[in-house]
């Protein structure tokens, strides 16, 4: 089993049971395109380790996927959700070229649990990858079943037929014709194939890797997209609610007298959850404020800089990931040895969006308006909360408004659902920027500790890599070294009780970040000491032929000047892999050096992805990796002390600004024969290694903890000074 493969496992708690080949799991997770597929073949080889998880899986129909309307528009069913990642055009692409029809006859239907097959969650970069394929599989038994009807209709052979923009005609004869929406008439298509559909060839594609814009984009553009803080229903209640001042905190006596100042606003409270309701959204937020509550709060002598000390101490023993040959026949045969420890602080999520959800209850039944990344989660979650079975609640995600992996919890729903059950009245919950902070689950602090070597010819002899708390994602080494070791603290990026002192969870490529900052400045480091330029460095220790092209792209591309670090140029580099993506970045940076102060000059990514469902997209897709990138690697920092977060807006919490951008430049390279692989995070995990090999190539220090903040760059170049 592949590391990233046991990462996604680990997000949803599966373990995958023995009878599920490692190739036949990848096979259809990631690992390709099949020329001839059943929704059934697909239904087989994903229900065994998601149904033992949840209990169920892909539904074995492909009307369950698509519905072919009376006017001749395809619907397209789906429990991915759209928060920014563009898949409502993509999987759209992938659809219409399976069924023959246009793209812009296509309508989707994402996340919503009474339409849409069931799905565990849209994160991870595998919405093409994962839905893709058994998407693709529908379209194809749909499109030769509804060529069969055609045949029928038509009274000819069906190898006599030709389709085009969803209209069957004869192709000798192409005026003789007839389209879908007369064949399907809106309803649900009660033929099945009594053998497998066969999928388009790559070749054959007219829309799928074709670049094309957004689908959503001018409902965007123009307002007109509805997320959930839009949702207005009748009689509709705003709720704010009462918070802790720290997590750990319990709560004492609370005096809500105040309240009564505050025409029309009334107090609830169920159990932990204690709320002011008002009909307008500031008369919430004006009552809450009078409410004198005591909280008893635990002393935790926690913050953002003796976390990491706190984390070693708490670290379980490590198991081996993966192992090869001896590390002391590797330690003997070294020339120059490099021991280092890398350090990366926690970040927030900082969507657009904060966390909203609109839930009202008709007739018994729930339904909850949601910006989620997991709409059949939540589904269950408030279905526990409410005390009801499964089936009286529906969750309709609309747009998302940026989710990163913070939005796959789903707490402010169950608020809402829970408020409206006692109110009888619609309630939207929407939080406060401060909230959003608060209760986010922070990609968590980690350690890395690297021991490494090198020998003769610039080949790398050993390998000792440990990380604690970045979890497996990331940190298997790609590199030609004979003896290795790569260990993980258990638990992950998790970890166990007593890890973090508040929740943590997956943030864009979970650990990724972290793990390939430690590795690829540590490689930095050994082409430093053994007097090689990085690039040639790299080249010398690769043998995977797609990772040196990748290389050998950016390098080219960007225009490296050969030369041992530090050049004075401000030039570096850095190689990574996520979601079956490979991915290499060069940058140019300026540093300051009165000041510490980093300036990203420019960005040349390359990345291998597979077939580009939408190369547009996918630009699109690096182009916001690296923008998010700079925010993790220079400033995006939670302060906190003990269970308080410091932290609570972005006038000290500081994201990437548009003055920051610098001039960025990507390249996908042509792979169209290889199946589609993710494209929502790889480009991001390159981001901080890359800065900091520039920055030592600036001014000839090194920075081992993120952000690199000026003041750290100052420290280190000081410290280099002294040295």
């Amino acid at each position: 089993m592949t590391r990233f493969t046991d990462e996604i496992l680990e997000h949803l708690g599966i373990d995958l049971p023995s009878e599920v080949s490692r190739r036949k799991f990848l096979k259809i997770f990631g690992g390709g395109i099949v020329v001839t597929v059943s929704a059934n073949d697909l239904l087989a080889l994903q229900e065994a380790p998601v149904r033992r998880r949840f209990g169920r899986a892909l539904p074995d129909d492909f009307n369950a996927f698509l519905r072919v309307g009376e006017d001749g528009r395809v619907t397209c069913f789906t429990g991915k959700i759209e928060m920014g990642q563009g898949v409502v055009t993509s999987l759209a692409q992938m659809l219409a070229d399976e069924l023959e029809v246009s793209l812009d006859s296509v309508d989707m239907v994402m996340g919503d649990t009474d339409l849409c097959p069931w799905d565990m969650g849209t994160f991870g970069s595998m919405s093409t990858r994962f839905f893709g394929p058994p998407l693709r599989a529908a379209a194809a038994e749909a499109r030769e079943v509804l060529l069969e009807q055609a045949a029928e209709r038509l009274d000819v052979p069906v190898d006599q037929l030709m389709v085009s923009d969803g209209v069957v005609s004869i192709t000798a004869d192409p005026e003789k014709k007839i389209s879908y929406a007369e064949i399907a008439k809106g309803q649900k298509i009660a033929r099945r194939l009594d053998r497998k559909a066969v999928l388009e060839s790559v070749e054959n594609f007219t829309i799928a890797g074709r670049p094309v814009n957004r689908t959503d984009a001018v409902a965007k553009v123009t307002g007109d997209a509805k997320f959930s803080g839009d949702i207005r229903r009748k009689g509709m209640l705003y709720a704010s609610l009462l918070r802790p001042p720290a997590h750990g905190a319990t709560l004492g006596k609370v005096d809500a007298s105040g309240i009564e100042a505050v025409a029309g606003a009334a107090m609830v409270v169920d159990g932990d959850l204690v709320a002011v309701l008002h009909e307008t959204p500031d008369g919430a937020q004006r009552a809450i404020e009078k409410v004198v509550a005591a909280w008893e709060t635990p002393e935790l002598d926690l913050d953002e800089d003796t976390i990491f000390e706190h984390l070693l101490k708490v670290a379980p023993a490590g198991e081996a990931l993966e192992r090869g040959g001896d590390l002391d026949v590797g330690m003997s045969v070294s020339n120059v040895e490099a021991r280092h420890t890398y350090l990366d602080g926690y970040v927030a999520h900082a969507p657009l969006e904060t966390h909203t959800a609109v839930a009202e209850i008709v007739d018994g039944r729930c339904t909850i308006w949601a910006s989620t990344q997991t709409p059949f989660r939540l589904q269950t979650e408030a279905a526990e909360a409410l005390g009801w079975p499964e089936d009286k609640v529906r969750v309709v995600p609309p747009f998302v408004g940026g989710g990163f992996g913070g939005k796959s919890a789903n707490r402010q729903a169950i608020e809402a659902a829970r408020l409206a059950k006692r109110t009888g009245r619609p309630v939207q919950v929407a939080w406060s920027r401060a909230e959003e902070f608060f209760y986010d689950t922070f990609r968590p602090a980690a350690v890395v500790k690297i021991d490494a070597g090198v020998g003769k010819g610039g080949r790398i002899t050993y390998w000792d890599y440990k990380t604690y708390f970045a979890g497996s994602r990331g940190a298997d080494h790609f590199y030609d070294i004979p003896h290795h070791r790569t260990v993980a603290a258990p638990g992950g990026w998790r970890g166990g009780p007593g890890t973090h002192p508040f929740a943590t969870g997956a943030w864009r490529a979970p650990g990724n970040n972290t793990n390939t900052f430690a590795r690829e400045s540590h490689i930095d480091i050994l082409a430093v000491q053994a007097g090689i330029d990085p690039v040639e460095f790299r080249l010398r220790n690769l043998t995977d032929k797609k990772m040196r092209h990748v290389l050998e792209t950016t390098a080219n591309r960007f225009g490296w000047l050969e030369a041992g670090a530090p050049s004075g140029r401000g030039q570096g580099l850095a190689l990574g892999i996520d979601a079956g993506t490979y991915v290499g970045l060069a940058v140019e940076v300026d540093v300051d050096q009165p000041t510490g102060k980093v300036t990203v000059k420019r960005m040349v990514c390359a990345q291998n992805m597979g077939l580009a469902i939408n190369p547009e997209g996918a630009t699109i897709q690096m182009e916001g990796c690296l923008t998010m990138g700079l925010g993790y690697a220079l400033a995006e920092q939670v302060r906190f002390s003990g269970g308080e977060i410091l932290d609570t807006n972005f006038d000290t919490y500081e994201i990437p600004r548009f003055s920051w951008l610098p001039e960025i430049e990507t390249f996908i390279i042509d792979a169209e024969d290889d199946p589609p692989q993710g494209g929502g995070e790889p480009a991001i995990v390159v981001v901080g290694a890359a800065i900091a090999n520039a920055i030592y190539d600036a001014v000839g220090a090194r920075v081992y903890r993120m952000p690199m903040t000026a003041e750290r760059v100052l420290f280190a170049m000081e410290r280099s000074q002294r040295a």
